[in-house]
């Protein structure tokens, strides 16, 4: 009898192992899941840039104008370490494009910013400046240097899309 109830204790497990399996499978084939991404989500800055814009050392630039598609996505400033201001966006084409600007050296600013991006000898006319190109392995960017700072338009996005975000910057 010892060996007929070790058998049976056996026996009961697998069978009991197939049926979760079962039910699983079943949970898995018929209860619907979403694979795709979430959605991105927008975030506020308003009260970011107004603290940044009334304790930088220089005019502090934010798009206007953006269709709503151009979701803000993050944002900081660092008063303690070169007045660093960043401002990143998911653009309509679902690309990633920073505003980036600080008081720090440009060429390390530039750099860190663009992620290692070099610049090119050519240049665009957005409005009224003209902005350095910069293109690299991750990152390309537009780099308008300033007295006292630098602008870095940056991302995954073309230059086209550089261009949109650097066009519709404004510091007031």
């Amino acid at each position: 009898m010892a060996g007929m109830k070790g058998k049976q204790t056996v026996r009961d497990m697998v069978l009991s192992l197939g049926f979760i399996g079962l039910v699983a499978g079943f949970i898995y084939v018929f209860v619907p899941h979403d694979d795709s991404e979430p959605p991105v989500k927008r975030v506020d800055y308003t009260v970011e840039l107004s603290t940044a814009r009334r304790a930088a050392a220089y005019p502090v630039a934010a798009p206007q104008g953006l269709p709503t598609a151009w979701k803000a996505t993050s944002v900081r400033f660092d008063g303690e370490k070169f007045d660093a201001w960043h401002l990143g966006y998911h653009a309509p084409d679902g690309e990633y494009v920073a505003v980036e600007q600080s008081t720090q050296r440009p060429a390390a600013f530039i750099d860190d910013a663009s992620q290692g991006a070099e610049e090119t000898p050519r240049t665009q006319r957005i409005g009224d400046r003209t902005w350095q190109r910069y293109e690299g392995d991750h990152y390309d960017a537009l780099v308008l240097k300033e007295k006292g700072s630098t602008t870095v338009v940056t991302g995954t996005a073309s230059f086209t899309g550089l261009a949109k975000m650097a066009g519709a910057l404004r510091t007031s």
